[in-house]
C-alpha cells in the first residue's frame, strides 16, 4: 500500500508541475505581465525576437520536472536567464522560472547539495562579470542584492525540506507507536484468552483423571467441559484473527456477540465454565443492563476472565464470588476469591494435587493499562483472610436506552 500512495504521489507531482510549466509559459507572454519578472544587468534593451521566445520558454517549460531533477532544471532555466539579461531582451514574466527553479534545488535536491549551491554562486559569479564587461553600470551591490533575493528562494526551499522531513520524522514515530501498542494489545487479548482457556482445561482434565476411577460419571461431564473450553478458545481465537486479517477500519465479525466477541452476556459463560472446572463461583449481577461501547463489554468480560484464571490456578476449590454492577455512566466488576477451600462437590473435584502451572505475570498489568486506556481504575490485592480481590470500575459513557 505504501509503494501504491508514493507512485499516486509523484504522478500527482508531476501533473502539477506540467501545468504549472504550461501557465508559466503562457503568461511570459502576457503583455499586462510583462514588467514582472527577474532582471538584472541593466544593459541597452533590444527588441524582441524569435530567440527571445526560445529564451522565454527554456526559462518555463523545464519547471516540469522540477522535482525530479531539481540541479537539471536549474542549470536549464538559469542558462536560459544568463542568455536572456546578456541579450538585454525586455523583462518577461518568463524569468519568475529561477526562482521557482532554486526553490526547488533547495527542496527537492536529494545529493550534493553543498555542490550545487557552489556551482550555482558560480554561475552568478561568471554572469556578473559578462554583463560587467558587456557595459553594465550596476554595482557590487546590486549584484549581491540580487545574490540575497535567489539565495532566498534557496533557503526558502530548503526550510520546506526540513519541514517535511520533520513530518515524515513524526509519522514514522507515530506509526511506530501505533504498531507496539497494537502489538500489546493483541499480546493481552492472546494472554486472557490462551491462559485462561487454558488453565480450564488443565484442571478439568486433571480433575476428571484423578476422578476416572471414584466417579466415572463426573470424570465424564469434566471431560465434556474440557471440550466445550477447547471450542470456546478456539471461537476467541478465530475471532482475534479476524481482526489481525481484516483490513477495514472495523474487524471482521461482530463485536457485540458474545459468541464471536467476549461481551457481560458471556461473563456467565466464564463461571460455567469455572463450575465444570470444579469451582465453586458465584455470580450475582445489580443494576439494569444496558448497552455498552464494545471495549468497554470486552474490558469487563477479561477482568472476570483473568480473576478466575487465577482463582483457579492459585485457590483451587476455594469459593469465588463475581459481582457486576450496573450503572448508568459506569460498570463496576468485583472478583472475590475466598482464602480456603469450601466442602462439598467443589472442594472434592479440586482435592487433587493442583496443578503448577507457569505464572506468565502480565495479565493483571495487561488488566490495569486496558482499563486505564478507558479511563478506569482497577485495583487488585490480597484479603486479610488470605484471599484475593479484583474490583474494577469501568467508565462507559453516558445512559443510552
Amino acid at each position: 500500500m505504501g509503494g501504491l500512495r508514493d507512485l499516486r504521489r509523484r504522478q500527482d507531482a508531476l501533473i502539477e508541475d506540467g501545468v504549472l510549466a504550461a501557465a508559466l509559459a503562457v503568461l511570459a507572454f502576457a503583455p499586462a505581465l510583462s514588467k514582472v519578472g527577474a532582471q538584472i544587468g541593466d544593459l541597452p534593451r533590444r527588441p524582441a525576437d524569435a530567440l527571445s521566445v526560445v529564451l522565454a520558454l527554456v526559462q518555463t517549460l523545464p519547471l516540469a520536472a522540477r522535482r525530479r531533477f531539481p540541479a537539471a532544471v536549474l542549470t536549464v532555466i538559469g542558462a536560459g536567464f544568463a542568455v536572456d539579461q546578456a541579450r538585454g531582451y525586455p523583462t518577461t514574466f518568463a524569468s519568475i522560472g529561477l526562482y521557482l527553479a532554486l526553490y526547488s534545488a533547495g527542496a527537492d535536491q536529494e545529493r550534493s547539495r553543498r555542490v550545487a549551491a557552489a556551482a550555482a554562486t558560480a554561475g552568478y559569479a561568471a554572469l556578473a562579470l559578462v554583463l560587467h564587461h558587456l557595459g553594465s553600470l550596476l554595482g557590487f551591490g546590486d549584484y549581491f542584492a540580487f545574490y540575497l533575493a535567489a539565495a532566498a528562494a534557496w533557503l526558502a526551499g530548503g526550510l520546506m525540506r526540513r519541514l517535511r522531513e520533520q513530518e515524515a520524522e513524526r509519522r514514522r514515530l507515530a506509526a511506530e507507536a501505533a504498531t507496539a501498542a497494537e502489538r500489546a494489545r493483541i499480546a493481552r487479548e492472546l494472554h486472557d484468552v490462551v491462559t485462561h482457556h487454558v488453565t480450564a482445561m488443565v484442571v478439568q482434565a486433571d480433575a476428571a483423571q484423578y476422578l476416572l476411577e471414584s466417579d466415572p460419571q463426573r470424570a465424564s461431564a469434566g471431560l465434556t467441559s474440557v471440550s466445550d473450553t477447547g471450542r470456546r478458545a478456539l471461537t476467541e481465537l478465530r475471532y482475534l484473527l479476524g481482526v489481525l486479517e481484516a483490513t477495514g477500519d472495523k474487524p471482521a465479525g461482530d463485536p457485540t456477540r458474545p459468541d464471536l466477541a467476549p461481551a457481560q452476556g458471556a461473563i456467565a459463560d466464564l463461571v460455567e465454565q469455572a463450575r465444570a472446572a470444579g469451582h465453586a463461583v458465584e455470580l450475582s449481577e445489580a443494576g439494569e443492563r444496558r448497552v455498552r461501547p464494545a471495549a468497554v463489554e470486552l474490558a469487563a468480560y477479561r477482568v472476570v476472565q483473568e480473576a478466575l484464571t487465577n482463582a483457579m490456578k492459585h485457590a483451587p476449590g476455594a469459593r469465588t464470588h463475581v459481582r457486576l454492577n450496573q450503572h448508568p455512566r459506569h460498570i463496576e466488576v468485583e472478583v472475590r476469591t475466598e482464602g480456603s477451600a469450601v466442602e462439598g462437590p467443589a472442594a472434592s473435584a479440586s482435592a487433587y494435587r493442583a496443578p503448577e502451572l507457569p505464572a506468565g505475570g502480565r495479565g493483571l498489568a495487561g488488566l490495569r493499562e486496558r482499563v486505564r486506556v478507558l479511563d478506569g481504575v482497577l485495583e487488585a490485592g490480597p484479603r486479610p483472610d488470605g484471599g484475593f480481590t479484583v474490583r474494577a470500575r469501568i467508565p462507559a459513557g453516558p445512559d443510552q436506552e
